[in-house]
């Protein structure tokens, strides 16, 4: 995640993967909401900077990136299991 430290991220992580969880409706494990959370800032990141050429900053940004991105992931996880 830019900016922050490991640590940061694990705990921007769980939050923004447990909101999008709550979002998404699905009951995730804390260490899946983890993961969620830091794949989906990254994943959301990489979509900003191609589209805008920036990413958001700091722990609210990354709060958001994660929570935008970690419901992405759950959204791309369905449709996989669906089809």
């Amino acid at each position: 995640m830019t900016g922050l430290g490991w640590f940061a991220a694990i705990i921007v992580g769980a939050l923004a993967g447990w909101i999008a969880e709550k979002i998404m409706k699905t009951d995730h494990s804390l260490l899946l909401n983890i993961v969620l959370g830091i794949l989906g800032a990254i994943v959301f990141n990489a979509i900003l900077t191609f589209v805008f050429g920036s990413t958001l900053g700091g722990w609210i940004g990354q709060l958001v990136a994660g929570i935008v991105g970690a419901c992405i992931l759950i959204s791309l996880g369905r449709a996989v299991r669906s089809a």
